[in-house]
This record gives structure tokens, sequence and C-alpha cells, in this order.
């Protein structure tokens, strides 16, 4: 078994929105415990998450809106910015953690220092919008990694978000960029409730309630893997939620870890086929903690193998 980078950062916990929200410091925390205790930790070469920079977060956020959340932060206390999404006077140094996370995996992986990569951060990304909060998300932490990858001369990228939750911030930031092919499933009757594909470049297959690892498989088999193979990617990002898992509270599917491993499996195939195995997966949801760890551990088990 061969090595991956591992990127993850102390300032990912300070991020604290409450002991009663479902995005606690203690699923980074849960995650790294597991990898620790199968031995996975020991195949992971370890780096601290940088900060990202204004212009990284900039190349996919407006640069209003950037503002609008340092203006926002407070000294103390939290600041409501929707009814489950909250500033603390922490958060945005964790958010840019977590962003900076997926802007080094990227370099860490264009330059072909390591294959793969996991971030294991928070908080997640998927639901935050060009100019919009949302869903615990600030920063779109995958596509300030796309947007690094594209200026740094990749034309093909594809996108697999398979949160339970529809990534929305992430489609409407990348729709109509034809050089990234975004494919996710999601649960249809969950936030953020769906929509229609903004762009060509959008393949989404939505579950109905209680879809199990049978109805992962159909969607994979029979929407993602003709397209990546006609799109032919030259790098992978995953936004890796674990909340379709059947003991999370946030979900209505009934997913196992077996399943995730699978798809794990079919991810790196198709990665080692097109992109020189070069894949960067990013945390996103996830809020049952044994189930989380689990599950992310078979993850970066899957990632580790075939390299």
């Amino acid at each position: 078994m061969n090595t991956i980078a591992y990127l993850t950062h102390p300032d990912c916990l300070a991020h604290d929105m409450g002991p009663q929200h479902p995005d606690q410091p203690e699923r980074v925390r849960a995650i790294a415990h597991r990898l620790l205790i199968t031995g996975l930790l020991d195949h992971l070469d370890h780096f601290a998450a940088p900060l990202a920079t204004d212009a990284q977060i900039t190349a996919c956020h407006s640069p209003e809106y950037l503002q609008f959340l340092q203006d926002r932060t407070p000294v103390h206390g939290m600041v409501p910015l929707d009814e489950d999404t909250f500033l603390t006077p922490h958060t945005l140094v964790a958010a840019r953690r977590a962003a900076g996370a997926a802007v080094m995996a990227t370099d860490l992986v264009l330059a072909k220092k390591y294959q793969r990569a996991f971030c294991n951060v928070r908080p997640p990304g998927h639901h935050a919008s060009r100019s919009q909060a949302g869903g615990f998300c600030f920063f779109n932490n995958v596509a300030v990694g796309i947007y690094h990858a594209l200026a740094g001369g990749i034309n093909r990228i594809a996108l697999v978000d398979f949160d339970v939750h529809h990534g929305n911030g992430s489609e409407e930031i990348l729709a109509g960029e034809n050089r990234v092919l975004m494919l996710s499933t999601y649960a249809r009757q969950l936030y953020p409730y769906g929509q229609p594909a903004l762009g060509g470049n959008m393949i989404n297959v939505d579950l109905a309630a209680g879809a199990d690892g049978t109805a992962l498989r159909h969607a994979v088999e029979r929407h993602w893997l003709a397209a990546l193979d006609q799109f032919r990617p030259q790098v992978l990002f995953i936004s890796a939620g674990f909340d379709a898992h059947f003991q999370d509270d946030l979900g209505n599917l009934q997913w196992l870890p077996e399943d995730y491993a699978w798809l794990t499996q079919q991810l790196v195939a198709m990665a080692n086929r097109h992109c020189d195995g070069r894949i960067i997966s990013v945390l996103e949801g996830g809020y049952n903690l044994e189930a989380l760890a689990r599950c992310a551990a078979v993850h970066v088990q899957g990632l580790l193998e075939h390299l």
C-alpha cells in the first residue's frame, strides 16, 4: 500500500456553531481517530492546510461576498447567515483552511508528488454559491481547488459529489463552465430541495427517500461512467459527503460502508484510466460520527488501492 496526501488543520476545530449543531468539530477528530486505529494513518503523508488567499477565494466567489463575510464576523458570539449557518469569531479562519487544503492538495497532485489526496476539513463547502453562504458552508472548498487547477492549465476536470444533499453551490458556480463536468447523486426530498441542472455540463441523479446501494450502483453505471469516459477528465475532484449512510439523521438514504467502498473503487478505476490516477477528495457532510468515521476510512482505503 502506497501513500496519499492527507490535509487537515487544528483551526478547522475552532469553528463551533454550538453543541446542538450537526456540524461539530468532532467530525474531523472522529475521522482522524478511525484512520489511526485502522492503521490507515500510517499510509498518509500529513500536511497542514494553508490559509486560502483572497485571490484563490475570489476565483469562484465574488469579492463583495468575501468582504461581506469579513464585515459580519463577530468578535464574540455568533451571527446567523441563515437558519443553520452561523459566523463565529473563528469561522473564516477555519473556512480559509478548508479551502486552502483543496488548493494545496491540487498543487501536490498536479506536481505529481502524489496521485491522490484527502482533505479532512470543515466547514464543508458545496452549498456555498458565488455570493451566498448556506447549508453550513461558507467557501466552496472544492470549487476553489477546481479553479486553482484550471488556472494551472488543466482543461478537463470532473467533479463527483455523492453527498446526500445536492451540491447546489457547486452547481451554481460551475454551471456553463465546459472545462468541468459535474456529476452528482442526492436525495430529492432534502435540503436544498433539488433543482434542474443549470448547465449542459451537469449530470444530476436524484434518488428517492430510502434508496439503497442498488440505486447508487444504477445511477453510477447508467449515468456517470459513460459520460466520464467520453469527457476523459485530466483530474478528478470529489465532494465526499458520507451522510447518505443509513444511520445519518440528516439524510434519508440507506447506504452502507460497502457502498462507499464500491463507489470509490469505480472512481479510482476511472481516474487510473483517464487521469493518471489523480484524485482530490474533499470532505463535505456526514453527521453521525461513527458512520462518518467508518465510511471516510473505507473511502481513504479505496483511494490507497491501485496506486
